[in-house]
């Protein structure tokens, strides 16, 4: 048979739906796992992806009976939830039974020698084909693509047999398929590609996402696609005699109606019924929805007079999760108001920083830059002092790591500096807080680039095909106006503060799994510059009062960013005139009591720190490199809250729910809330999902413990020498202990303040965020303000359960 490279990449692209795209490491970028199972009902994907990754989709018994036992399961609710799927049994009796079943159950399957061989070898070509700068020696040949790059050197790999000559398999990927599918009939291939880009989800999803034209140069230079991906895996298992089509034994065996999902009977996918599993998750969500209800302030409607007053200032941060605690410490130290939006700030740039040698997208990934954003000097005596202190260093790290590459002079190196350097060693081990202190005295010395550059707006037509530089007047209004829409902005403050989000880390591979994921895994302090800068322009103010957007002519604003591991926020003050100099000073001491407050709660929360000295302890963290685990990142997340900050407003919800500002009553049209549903609502489900396999299931949708991590070519790590890319978080992300989970993990609960009807008919535009409601992804509530703010809860297929008959008002 003669295959066509369209027909065969056709198939191949529909059998890689079920494997969810993996960004590089330092870039990483949070995603559901099993995003290609989304337009299916919760139950009936984790069955699906158990039998295809081999990763359990709830938590385990021991996980249900601590959140039990601690009270997170409300007992009403758990009745009330057994009944409706027909369920019978005391709740310690359920605990037993689902605990006896997954002990009885036999998880694992054997893939084979052969199988697993392939495994092995593949992992070991697609690490040196896909390096990102990390390997001394490259491998030769990637410029023309990893098929081809593979074929000429295979013959030098003692692990394939058979293979003495490129000769000796085939020229091209699509004679290479031809060759191994030749066997089998072309209703059989996509079941065969879907096994085998499946045996190794995380080098697959990696390829998936190069391919997507997501990578940059990396892919532009070095070509890979599925499509080789494939061919050389069935041409190492042709040449390993191991099996090209999936052992479905294991599913032909099982009952007819009946399946095993973590030990627990499960109906076949074409029923309705949950397991019991899914009835304990079920009601443990529904009791934090209860409790997160009960806290929301049902009697908003309009501004108090006391609102009236004029803030001192107003601060808005990333929807983030980690921005809760701190915008809670803020409005305690003075009268502020904080709102929250996404943090790159609806500026969906490629930016490149002063002394940056790479460009980063500065956007989640469900949105397309659209501006090449640079940074350039205004003040050269800063600028010449970061470049003579970074030049230094830079000349340093250069120099120290030729001495410990080079072995003629590592011998003199260990003579001349080996003290020197072991004692920085063991000052970096015991005394990570003296470490931070240094470091803090670097920082001051050293101006960083926000102090003397400022972001080059300044438009300019596209070259060719690459993004156009700066922004009109029209893009710079539009981004301005959409923010202010989006947060149901009326009025405004002498000081208003843009706060992006950056973390602070040694040692650490998921260092940028801690930054703001809204910029894909990047700091947001870039973002929040570009805003501050389009509205601080008098040209943008003047057409944005055209508009109706009336800002005050003593309005200033400013960028910062907010370190989520220390809590400290900085401030890019530098054009801030001396009109408003006390205000800021008093900004700056209350950001001072607020970050003390947040510290010490976040230390609180540490195992082995001490809440006391919050700030001290936070700090040793960022130095330390034997510490695992630096923060929580956005552990605990649970649930996305969309509307005005009153709604919320004094209550402690213990970092766990993102918050995203809206007023309804600005947005006739729902224009607004419709892009917060389409746009940071799928996100927030991409995070919470992340999360919450890699807690059920870490070693097959996390990525294990950081002590048996190694990194691979600067896009990922494996555990131990070698094997799959793992694709997600890292146990100490998500446990206090082995056996304890810090991280709850629940599905997200939505709740948004707006009209019903205005919700519906948003869901009805949009099936593609309907489906993750009508299917089990992520719960909604509507606390509808026609309806005297009763909580209305969303049942699937643009229906409602009726309002309560008595909301509840504070």
């Amino acid at each position: 048979m003669t295959l066509e490279r369209t027909t065969l990449e056709d198939s191949i692209d529909r059998a890689a739906e079920t494997v969810g795209s993996v960004w590089p490491l330092h870039s990483f970028v949070t995603a559901n796992p099993l995003s290609g199972f989304e337009d299916r009902p919760f139950h009936r994907a984790v069955a699906e992806a158990e039998q295809l990754f081999g990763g359990r989709g709830y938590p385990r018994p021991s996980v249900f009976r601590q959140a039990w036992e601690r009270g997170r399961i409300d007992p009403d609710v758990l009745r009330e939830e057994c009944e409706a799927h027909g369920v019978a049994g005391e709740p310690e009796a359920l605990l037993e039974e689902m605990a006896t079943a997954e002990s009885e159950t036999d998880r694992g399957t054997d893939p084979g020698d052969a199988t697993e061989t392939v495994d092995r070898v593949l992992s070991k070509w697609l690490a040196a084909f896909l390096d990102q700068g990390q390997a001394q020696w490259s491998m030769p040949g990637r410029d023309r693509g990893f098929y081809a790059a593979w074929r000429d050197l295979a013959p030098h790999d003692d692990e394939i047999p058979g293979c003495d000559d490129p000769s000796d398999v085939p020229e091209s990927p699509v004679e290479a398929l031809e060759s191994a599918l030749s066997e089998y009939p072309e209703g059989r291939w996509e079941r065969i590609f879907e096994h085998h880009l499946a045996a190794l989800p995380g080098w697959t999803g990696f390829v998936k996402q190069r391919a997507d034209g997501h990578a940059g140069p990396w892919q532009s230079k070095y070509p890979i696609t599925l499509l080789d991906y494939l061919a050389v895996r069935l041409t190492l298992a042709d040449l390993l005699d191991a099996p090209v089509e999936p052992d479905d034994s294991r599913v032909a065996d099982a009952p007819a109606d009946r399946e095993v999902v973590d030990g627990i009977a499960t109906p076949a996918d074409d029923s309705d019924e949950v397991p019991l599993a899914e009835v304990w998750l079920s009601a443990w969500e529904k009791s934090y929805r209860a409790r997160l209800l009960d806290g929301v302030d049902r009697s908003v409607t309009e501004p108090s007079a006391a609102d009236d007053e004029r803030p001192a200032a107003q601060l808005v941060f990333c929807i983030d999760t980690r921005s809760e605690v701190v915008r809670r410490h803020i409005e305690a130290a003075g009268p502020y108001e904080t709102y929250g939006y996404a943090g790159f700030f609806g500026v969906p740039m490629r930016y490149q920083g002063y002394d940056s040698k790479v460009e980063i997208d500065a956007c989640p990934p469900v949105v397309d830059p659209e501006h090449r954003v640079t940074e350039r000097p205004h003040h050269e005596d800063g600028e010449a002092a970061h470049d003579r202190w970074t030049g230094l260093a830079t000349a340093a790290r250069k120099h120290l790591k030729s001495l410990k590459t080079n072995a003629a002079a590592a011998f003199t190196f260990v003579e001349g500096g080996g003290s020197a350097y072991g004692a920085a060693l063991a000052a970096r081990t015991l005394l990570p807080s003296a470490v931070a202190d240094l470091s803090d005295a670097v920082d001051d010395r050293v101006p960083s680039p926000a102090e003397f550059c400022e972001p080059a707006l300044d438009h300019r037509p596209a070259d060719g095909d690459a993004l156009p530089h700066g922004m009109t007047l029209s893009e710079k209004v539009a981004c301005a106006e959409t923010a202010f829409e989006l947060m149901g902005w009326e009025e405004f403050a002498r000081l208003v503060v843009f706060a992006g989000h950056a973390s602070e880390t040694t040692n650490n591979p998921f260092d940028s799994s801690l930054d703001c994921g809204a910029c894909a895994g990047n700091p947001g302090g870039p973002n929040a510059r570009v805003l501050a800068a389009i509205c601080n322009d008098e040209a943008v103010r003047s057409e944005l009062r055209d508009r109706g957007v009336e800002i005050p002519e003593d309005t200033v604003f400013l960028a910062g960013e907010h370190n989520t591991t220390t809590d400290e926020i900085e401030l890019f003050d530098g054009h801030v005139p001396d009109s408003h100099r006390d205000d800021l000073e008093r900004l700056r001491a209350d950001l001072a009591e607020a970050r003390a407050g947040a510290a010490s709660e976040r230390a609180e929360s540490m195992p082995g720190s001490d809440p006391d000295d919050g700030v001290r302890e936070t700090e040793r963290r960022t130095a330390d490199w034997a510490e695992t685990r630096p923060e929580w990142g956005l552990a605990g997340n649970a649930s996305f809250v969309v509307g005005p900050r009153e709604l919320t407003e004094g209550q402690d919800l213990d970092g766990r729910a993102f918050l995203h500002s809206y007023d309804w009553s600005t947005d006739p049209d729902g224009e607004a809330l419709e892009a917060v549903m389409t746009g940071p609502l799928v996100v927030t489900q991409w995070i919470n999902s992340q999360y919450y396999f890699a807690t059920v299931d870490n070693a097959v949708y996390g990525s294990g413990s950081k002590v048996t991590q190694n990194p691979r070519g600067n896009v990922g790590v494996v555990q131990g020498n070698g094997g799959d890319l793992m694709t997600g978080l890292p146990l100490q992300s998500l446990k206090v202990a082995d056996d304890r989970p810090y991280h709850q993990p629940l599905r997200l609960t939505a709740v948004i303040h707006a009209p019903v009807e205005r919700v519906t008919e948003i869901l009805a535009r949009h099936e593609e965020v309907a489906r993750l409601f009508d299917n089990g992804w992520i719960s909604l509530t509507v606390v509808d303000p026609e309806q005297d703010n009763a909580a209305v809860h969303y049942q699937g297929d643009l229906e409602w359960e009726p309002p309560l008959a008595k909301p509840l008002v504070h």
